[in-house]
């Protein structure tokens, strides 16, 4: 797994320098702990960084606590692996806070929210950058502006918003054979968190692919795209090449 994640590394540093700096921005969120020592194949001043899968909520400190976080990555740890960012909120990972919660006989999102912007803090305190993902279900799409409105209040309650990019999941509209959301929904859903917070950024992801990057690029309200997979039929997977064929098409060629 090493060697496939410096791999991709490799292949699209050189790539990737070939877009002004000034004109995007790269980031490659690497998928598990156990490949981030391929920060070793990158160069000096190259466009990607590294990233985690989120952090724990808590952390070391000096004269405090030494570490006995059996099970979790710590931000300062995550920092000290190479990374520069962190991804905080996928819906992956407020499943599994909801269905440990599920497992006392709870519900509560509000709760959620409240861990998931400790780990802000955290990661910020490690130095780290943050993706900061909200969304909403299909159950929950008569209620967007509620759930997503308290997703963005708690979860960025108290945290540098200068260091955080938003990432939309459109998450009733993720998976086989569910209708993507269209042009006119995610504006909607820019415009929404643009008017709560400015400046911030907001990238969209539901799946930056081949088919929907000029329709998001054109998208004024929107600033960049997660990439998950390259290839969703066939052969399902992450292809470096085809990876950069989406940049293409998302940057117009």
């Amino acid at each position: 797994m090493q060697e496939w994640a410096a791999h991709i590394i490799s292949l699209t540093q050189e790539k990737l320098g070939e877009y002004p700096r000034e004109d995007a921005e790269f980031v490659m969120f690497l998928p598990e702990a156990h490949i981030l020592p391929a920060r070793a194949a990158l160069t000096d001043g190259s466009v990607i960084k590294l990233g985690s899968q989120s952090v724990h909520r808590m952390d070391t400190s000096p004269g405090g606590n030494f570490g006995a976080f059996t099970t979790n990555r710590t931000a300062n740890a995550i920092s000290e692996m190479g990374c520069e960012y962190t991804i905080i909120g996928h819906c992956e990972e407020r499943n599994d806070k909801a269905g440990i919660l599920a497992e006392a006989g709870l519900s509560d999102t509000a709760a959620i929210n409240r861990i998931l912007n400790a780990q802000i803090k955290a990661a910020q305190a490690a130095g780290l950058s943050v993706l900061y993902c909200i969304g909403e279900k299909s159950e929950e799409q008569h209620e967007w502006q509620k759930v997503l409105g308290e997703q963005l209040d708690i979860g960025l309650d108290g945290v540098d918003k200068e260091s955080v990019v938003l990432g939309y999941e459109p998450v009733w509209s993720i998976g086989p054979g569910k209708i993507p959301a269209d042009r006119e929904y995610i504006v909607k859903i820019a415009r929404f968190i643009k008017e709560k917070y400015g400046k911030i950024s907001v990238v969209y992801g539901g799946g930056l692919k081949k088919e929907n990057a000029g329709m998001l690029a054109a998208i004024p309200e929107i600033d960049g795209g997660l990439i998950a997979l390259t290839r969703f039929t066939g052969e399902i997977g992450f292809y470096p090449d085809e990876y950069l064929e989406i940049i293409s098409e998302y940057l117009g060629g």
